[in-house]
Parts: structure tokens; C-alpha cells; sequence
């Protein structure tokens, strides 16, 4: 019996905190009569009998159930005389409307529950799994049908099965405020008023027209189109969604005008009077050395060059730019140092190295020499010639790591060493781009 008192004051507890819970404040509470058939598992079947229950909705497709239900078994297991069953069960349903959708009068449920047993003289709790559903002939009443598994622990463990048909009522206050409309079909249940006004009495705050219950703007006055919300710029687009209510514009722009009719909003058009692109701000796209790659996706906005290699050339301009732009790097004979005139020119090819669509490449600083003295020395003196230009330019601000020096003595010649004019010519440091 301690289980049945368990069981009895866990429903009284649900009940009474679920008067905030309701589905459905009309309709919070259902009871069942009807009979059962039982069928144990491994043994025998019962009669007939009455089985009841009531109970109460708690809120998201669950409810709470207490059911009684008794039966009478003929000789079980073989035994000599009849015996009495007799339960009290406390289940927890779900209505699975939640999951379907309202089928309307077709109302499918699965439950689960715990109760207190009586077999004979014995007792003990037992554990239960169910479906069923119920068929509505009205709002209020309905056909019940229901089967159920449970494991009955009493000195004698058995299993059984329980099927149940009944009638099913639910009840409750249907009319909150006694205006005559159902509460789950009044907007007002706890306010009189009248049938034309979904349930809510005849208020209309703001003078517009529109009553109270149906004013998504209760207190501006507004028009029944936009539910009782003004429309101040008369754009189509009420006030509460309109981003630019007082400068008529666009239904597709929230109310926000478009001079151009780029579909950028002016408000966020930086080109509102020309036609451009939401991803540039409603500007058109420029591009300025006219390669066919647009300005923002051009890493070399100055210099044409495929979009395969984003907009720079594949090869750095050409070697005559930059064979021009390094002529005249010479030195005196044995010397390093540079001659007047020679810083203008590296200051100019620091320049075109730093430029934007140079970076991507690299390129050999050669250092040269006449035959004037032996070829040891002349070596050593082409290094010393291209790390000197090399130095200059990083200094300049050329990243180091693109520049290679090499020296090639008296290796290359480009002129004569048998005038003065040639071995001029010959001691040089020329910039190569690097293939």
C-alpha cells in the first residue's frame, strides 16, 4: 500500500501545478470508463471488467493519469480456484498530435507507468508500456482504445497484457469570462467582449478604426490594412517594418528608396546615382590599367596582366625595362665604391623593384670586371661590386631575400679590354630577373 500513497499524492502534486500549465484551459481534464481484458503471459486470460482513470494535462503533449482497473483469473497456473487482480496505476501520457500535427478527431497517445498490484492475497508494484488512441465523436467526448505490456513483481513474477475500450470525456471551463465565445477561441478569455472582435470587448485606443484585440499598434494610430500601424512616407511598407519611414521607398528594400535601381538601398550606396554592385557599395567596379581584372581583385592595379595570375604579368614587365633602368652602374678600376652618379640610378631601380607588381619576383645582382688584373682577384672584386649594389638596394628598402649576388670576374665581357672606353664598359653590375 506504500506504493499506492506514493503514487496518489505524486498525481495531487502535478495537478495542482499544472493549473498554469493547460494546454487547453477549457479542457484540462479526461476520464475513462470502460472494461479490460487481461492476458498473462505463460499462464491465463481474465474476464471482462471495469477499468476507470482520470486525468490532467500538464502542458507540451504530456498529462498525468491515474486508472483502476480489476479483473477476475480462472485458476491461474493450474491452481485449484479463481483469483482477483486488482491495480492502481499512475501513467504518464504523450500525445503524439505533438509530433503528427492536430489529426483533429483522431488522437494517437503512448504512456508508460507504475503502479500497486493485488493478485490474490499477494501484492507488489508493476511496471507498464501502452499505446492507444482515442476517436472523438464531439469536442468533449470520445471512444477509447488501449493496449498495454506489464511486468508484475509479486512473490508470483509474471508478465501480462491489458486491453481496454472505453468512452472518454474531457471537461473543464470552456468559457472563461461567460461572453458566450469558447476560451481556446477568444483572443480576450478573461475579458468579456463581443463575437465580431474575436472575443475582446469594443476598444480602439488610438481612434483608427481598429479594435484593440487586432491593433498590432494599439496606441498610433494606423490603417486596417497594416493591422492598425501607420505608414508615414505612404510607401506600402508600415512604420514598425519600414527601415526609412519617412522617405518612401522600396516593399524589396524595407521601405528604403534606390535612386539608381542597382538594389543597393541609397542609405547604403556610396555611388547612389550610378549603377553598381551590392559587394562595392553600390559602385561600379573600375579597372585602371584596363586588363580586364577589376581593381579589388587586381594585385597589380597599374600594370596589365591576366586574370590567371590576378591581374599581373606573368613575367615582370620585360628585361629591357629593367636593363635600361640599372644602365650606367659602373666602377673605377679596382674599386667597389661608387662612381658619381650611380646612387641616382639604384635609387630609380629601388623604385621599380618596390613596385606592387614586382614583389612576386627576384632577381640576380652580376658583378663584372675588366682583365686588368689577375683572374683571383678580379673574382673577389665582382663579389665585393654586386654585394655593394645588393646593399644599396636593401637599404632602399628591396627585400633581401629577392636579390642573388654572383660574380663573374672578367668571365663576361660585353666590350673590348683592349681600350679604355671597353674595360669601362666591362666593369659593371647588371639586374636580372629570375626565371
Amino acid at each position: 500500500m506504500k506504493h499506492l500513497k506514493i503514487a496518489v499524492l505524486a498525481l495531487l502534486l502535478v495537478v495542482s501545478y499544472s493549473n498554469v500549465n493547460a494546454q487547453d484551459e477549457a479542457n484540462p481534464w479526461m476520464t475513462t470508463v470502460g472494461a479490460n481484458y487481461m492476458d498473462i503471459k505463460d499462464g491465463d486470460s481474465g474476464n471482462i471488467l471495469p477499468y476507470i482513470s482520470l486525468g490532467r494535462y500538464i502542458g507540451k503533449g504530456f498529462s498525468l493519469e491515474l486508472a483502476g482497473s480489476g479483473n477476475r483469473i480462472q485458476k491461474p497456473w493450474g491452481t485449484g480456484s479463481d483469483a482477483t487482480f486488482f491495480a492502481v496505476d499512475l501513467n504518464v501520457k504523450y500525445d503524439l498530435n505533438n509530433v503528427f500535427g492536430d489529426t483533429k478527431w483522431f488522437d494517437p497517445f503512448l504512456y508508460t507507468g507504475v503502479g500497486e498490484n493485488f493478485f490474490g492475497s499477494e501484492n507488489g508494484l508493476g511496471f507498464k508500456l501502452g499505446a492507444g488512441f482515442n476517436a472523438w465523436f464531439t469536442d468533449k467526448v470520445g471512444l477509447t482504445l488501449r493496449s498495454e505490456y506489464k511486468k508484475v513483481n509479486t512473490p508470483i513474477d509474471f508478465e501480462m497484457y491489458q486491453h481496454t475500450v472505453g468512452l472518454v470525456w474531457r471537461f473543464g471551463k470552456s468559457d472563461t469570462d461567460g461572453d458566450g465565445i469558447r476560451d481556446r477561441d477568444d483572443a480576450c478569455p478573461r475579458i468579456a467582449g463581443l463575437a465580431e472582435f474575436n472575443g475582446c470587448p469594443d476598444i480602439d485606443a488610438d481612434d483608427d478604426g481598429v479594435n484593440d484585440c487586432c491593433d498590432e499598434c494599439p496606441n498610433e494610430a494606423g490603417l486596417a490594412e497594416f493591422n492598425g500601424c501607420p505608414d508615414r512616407d505612404g510607401d506600402g511598407v508600415p512604420d514598425k517594418d519600414d527601415v526609412c519611414p519617412d522617405t518612401p521607398g522600396l516593399i524589396t528594400l524595407q521601405g528604403c528608396p534606390d535612386r539608381d535601381g542597382d538594389g543597393v538601398p541609397d542609405k547604403d550606396d556610396i555611388c547612389p546615382d550610378v549603377v553598381g554592385p551590392e559587394p562595392n557599395s553600390g559602385c561600379p567596379y573600375i579597372d585602371n590599367d584596363g586588363d580586364g581584372v577589376i581593381d579589388i581583385l587586381d594585385k597589380c592595379i597599374t600594370v596589365p596582366g591576366p586574370a590567371s595570375n590576378e591581374g599581373c604579368p606573368d613575367n615582370f614587365l620585360d628585361q629591357k625595362t629593367v636593363d635600361e633602368a640599372a644602365k650606367g652602374i659602373n666602377f673605377d678600376t679596382g674599386k667597389y665604391s661608387f662612381r658619381p652618379g650611380v646612387t641616382e640610378i639604384l635609387d630609380k631601380v629601388a623604385v621599380l623593384l618596390n613596385q606592387d607588381y614586382a614583389l612576386q619576383f627576384r632577381f640576380a645582382v652580376d658583378g663584372h670586371t675588366d682583365n686588368t688584373d689577375t683572374d683571383e682577384k678580379n673574382m673577389a672584386l665582382s663579389i665585393a661590386r654586386a654585394n655593394a649594389v645588393k646593399d644599396y638596394l636593401v637599404n632602399k628598402g628591396v627585400d633581401a631575400n629577392r636579390l642573388v649576388t654572383k660574380g663573374y670576374g672578367e668571365t663576361t665581357p660585353i666590350d673590348t679590354n683592349s681600350t679604355k672606353e671597353g674595360r669601362f664598359n666591362n666593369r659593371r653590375v647588371e639586374i636580372k630577373e629570375i626565371k
